[in-house]
């Protein structure tokens, strides 16, 4: 009997042919429609504000036993083409290794759980529902993608029972780490405004820069926390301190200051805005200076429990793999900050130090390592 899987090989190249640069579509979605549709899958696009998103369901609407998967088929721009060993959106392959934009962040994961859920459907039609919820808004402002989704979901009466978010957690080596919670991150933008005048002439001026020198020292000396048993301390860095003052003779007329927060459960956006508010304040009151300090919060610290989701995860890991996965919450920030208000939710995918890089690559072994894990992940789930 001819074997009718969906090879996720071949699914990995169809979509990195896709040119799906954050915000355009590219075709991507279009293709795993049609993939999915073939397969019996329900699906739906859910287009906000000229972002394109994918839901797709087996099964009953509204099952207690809903499986879901979350991914994104949009990427980083290429950079310098001309850098590039074959052409990012050609899908060349050579060896073990299937280069262009996309193939480990994260084209080659949004293959592999489609063609887990594909087989399965077809080989083994489960005792409840499975649910894809794909964006092509990850990689950008992030505000109508998988949120759209989700809003989208709710309003329907869609809902996912756990989530697998397949973005590459792996640092090294295939199974090495499972994401079960993100750090939060909080960006802010501080100016310290003065008067400007000539260097020669200071009493007829305020310098800016002594006021933003003590708050960049105040910030960086301040230790937020020591961390918690799933979480690393807590980091603040700076990362610009700028006057826009070419000239040597001239005291600026004002500073500016970006920083960014990666913290961890013990705190929250709000917590920090308020903290950096006072300190703003305080420094503003010594100095006898206007310091204005503007946030945006990308994401709150979340943490699922390590439990009966995880370890059903890890198990499957361990048997395809022969490691057991460590249980972590390093990195960025993922689309799972916002799968974690509607559902338990865990990260697993394939190896990510090639993400973003020109000649980005991944391996075509891994990619149908990962499948079978999913495919085995999905067994456990319902027959579990």
């Amino acid at each position: 009997m001819a074997d009718t899987r969906l090879d996720p090989v071949l699914l990995t190249a169809d979509l990195l042919r896709c040119p799906s640069v954050t915000p355009k579509e590219g075709g991507a979605l279009v293709l795993l429609q049609t993939v999915l549709e073939a397969a019996g899958f329900e699906c739906h696009r859910v287009d906000r504000n000229g972002t394109a998103n994918l839901f797709a369901r087996f099964g009953p609407k509204g099952y207690a036993r809903s499986f879901g998967f979350n991914g994104h088929t949009d990427v980083v721009p290429i950079g310098a083409e001309a850098d590039w060993s074959h052409p990012p959106f050609d899908a060349v392959r050579e060896g073990d290794w299937l280069y262009g934009r996309g193939a480990t962040d994260m084209k080659s994961g949004v293959a592999a759980f489609v063609a887990a859920a594909v087989d399965m459907v077809q080989t083994a039609p489960p005792d409840g529902a499975i649910i894809l919820a794909i964006t092509g808004d990850e990689e950008g402002p992030a505000t109508d993608g998988t949120v759209a989704l989700l809003e989208w979901m709710e309003s329907q009466g869609e809902a996912m029972s756990v989530c697998l978010v397949g973005e590459p957690t792996c640092p090294e080596t295939l199974g090495d780490m499972i994401k079960i919670g993100r750090r939060g991150s909080i960006n802010a933008q501080i100016t310290v405004a003065g008067k400007q005048g000539h260097v020669a002439y200071p009493h007829k001026a305020q310098n800016p820069m002594p006021a933003m020198a003590a708050l960049a020292d105040r910030l960086s000396r301040h230790v937020l926390d020591e961390g918690t048993a799933h979480f690393d301390p807590s980091n603040l860095q700076i990362t610009a301190i700028e006057t826009g003052n070419p000239a040597s003779n001239v005291i600026p007329a004002r500073s500016e200051m970006r920083l960014n927060i990666r913290f961890n459960d013990l705190h929250s956006g709000a917590s920090l805005d308020a903290w950096l508010q006072r300190e703003c304040a305080e420094v503003a009151a010594v100095h006898g200076v206007q310091i204005a300090c503007e946030t945006r919060i990308s994401g709150e610290a979340f943490l699922t429990e390590p439990g009966a989701f995880s370890d059903l995860i890890a198990a499957a890991v361990a048997q395809h793999t022969g490691r057991q996965p460590i249980l972590s919450t390093t990195g960025g920030t993922s689309d799972a900050r916002f799968v974690q208000r509607h559902c338990p939710v865990v990260e697993f995918g394939l190896v990510g130090h090639r993400m973003h890089e020109v000649d980005e690559r991944v391996s075509c072994q891994d990619i149908q390592g990962l499948t079978l894990i999913y495919s085995d992940i999905l067994r456990r789930y319902f027959e579990g």
